[in-house]
């Protein structure tokens, strides 16, 4: 008998060594190295998927002036949200992975999709659920598909054979962690099938220009399982994320070829499934009768969309020695880097004061221009005195203790008036305050009251 030949991987990022090592050289972690079995088989045909191509494919050097742009027509979805973050629709030839936490939606989300494009043959391969559980789910959703069709298998030998049999328009494979390629002696899930069952579905992606969507499971720290070299290999990334206890689900583009990376979709868990929010900025704000102290309202962007979200601060007297500082839906880091402002700055003492400040909604923002509505509510929980309910606020602050403009500042005006606001306060940067060469003078008129401000002793002024 041969000897096993076996080699090391490293499980965050897939470099392969022959012996173990402590230092990954590539990604540079500690103790990452596993050893699996490797077993190539050189006899891989070549001309795997002719039967899809209508010419033969040659590889040959050309000059970019003589390629002739194609303009490719997506596939088109039923959901506006999907389509907004894959950047249009689904590109033919792409590879798409979509990754999340167990339970939150994935599965019921691809299938829900595939079952709605009624015109689109599609085949959906399950390494994880049996057929009459993936009926029991599409008998929930209660939707109907003639050319929707199903296969319970995890080799990709036997799923590129089965492929040849109906060629389907739209390949879906749940998950890309049990899919086991017959050239690699490892497990499923391991980092040398996840490369090597990845690197296969992408050939024929490619040369087939049939869309692949992938399913990918996600580690405890959340990000995408499996080595790095994994996310590289696609051309859209897509994370489906949101706390279980909410109805509300998010859909956001981490990686893609075909449009913008910051692109979010918003859909409602119901009884029949995924329902995409076409008006986020109602859900994310809260209804409430009496005027509250430390609420504000940020007028925020994620990829080409405006959002117009609710801040939540309670500050308190610390009972402990050391001051709390809890965030959710912010980061932390920023949160501290604008008390030291207010501290230094405004004289306001936080140091032996808990703060805690919640985004509503479950929805995580990193957009800079939150920075203002953030300062509005810690000061306002501080003073106990509540902001005025029909204001909002979009404006970075800087160390200085300054209110730095920020970009499309028209979108962001557009989606406070919409929603019924009367004043919104911004940086005077951004109305042509007197930086030298840059004017950004908004190009249309608005109903709503446009207060600008250059320093944060100036909001505090204007507030209490």
């Amino acid at each position: 008998m041969s000897k096993v030949k076996t080699a090391f991987f490293c499980s965050n990022c897939g470099y392969e060594s022959a012996k173990w090592a402590g230092k990954c050289p590539s990604c540079e972690n500690w103790n990452t190295f596993i050893e699996e079995a490797v077993h190539k088989d050189q006899d891989k045909s070549v001309n795997e998927w002719k039967e899809f191509r209508d010419g033969k494919r040659e590889s040959k050097i050309i000059a970019l002036d003589d390629i002739t742009g194609i303009t490719q027509q997506r596939i088109i979805t039923q959901d506006a949200e999907f389509n907004r973050t894959l950047g249009g629709g689904i590109v033919p030839g792409s590879l798409v992975l979509i990754a999340g936490e167990p339970g939150i939606g994935k599965s019921t989300l691809l299938l829900q999709n595939g079952l709605l494009m009624k015109d689109v043959r599609i085949l959906y391969v399950s390494g994880e659920e049996s057929e009459q559980q993936i009926k029991m789910r599409a008998d929930r959703l209660n939707i109907k598909h003639s050319d929707f069709y199903l296969l319970t298998e995890t080799s990709t030998q036997q799923i590129f054979r089965e492929l040849k049999k109906i060629k389907p328009q739209l390949l879906i494979i749940d998950s890309i962690q049990t899919l086991q390629s017959p050239h690699i002696d490892s497990s499923p899930g391991s980092v040398s099938q996840v490369r090597e069952t990845a690197a296969e579905l992408q050939r024929f992606a490619k040369e087939t220009n049939i869309p692949v969507i992938v399913i990918g499971h996600i580690t405890k720290d959340g990000a995408v399982a499996g080595p790095k070299i994994l996310e590289h290999m696609v051309d859209t990334v897509l994370q489906f994320e949101g706390d279980r206890h909410y109805a509300y689900r998010i859909l956001r583009t981490l990686k893609n070829r075909f449009g913008s990376a910051s692109e979010l979709g918003i859909y409602e868990m119901t009884n029949d499934g995924m329902r995409g929010v076409a008006n986020p900025s109602e859900i994310l704000i809260t209804q409430k009768e009496e005027q509250l102290s430390g609420i504000a309202i940020a007028a925020t962007i994620e990829g080409m969309r405006p959002l117009v979200v609710e801040v939540q601060a309670l500050v308190t007297q610390s009972v402990y020695g050391t001051p709390q500082r809890t965030v959710s839906g912010f980061d932390l880091r920023r949160l501290q880097l604008l008390l030291a402002v207010l501290e230094k700055r405004g004289g306001f003492h936080f140091g032996m004061k808990d703060v805690f400040l919640n985004i509503a909604g479950g929805i995580k923002v990193e957009d800079p221009s939150i920075d203002l509505a953030v300062l509005s509510s810690l000061l306002s929980s501080y003073e106990d005195v509540p902001l005025p309910q029909h204001i909002c606020f979009a404006g970075e602050v800087g160390l200085s203790g300054e209110i730095r403009a920020v970009n499309r500042i028209e979108q962001r005006i557009a989606e406070a008036e919409k929603l019924g606001f009367e004043k919104i306060i911004v940086s005077k940067y951004n109305l042509g305050g007197g930086r030298k060469g840059k004017t950004g003078l908004l190009h249309q008129s608005f109903n709503i009251e446009i207060i600008t401000m250059a320093r944060v002793d100036e909001l505090y002024q204007y507030l209490f």
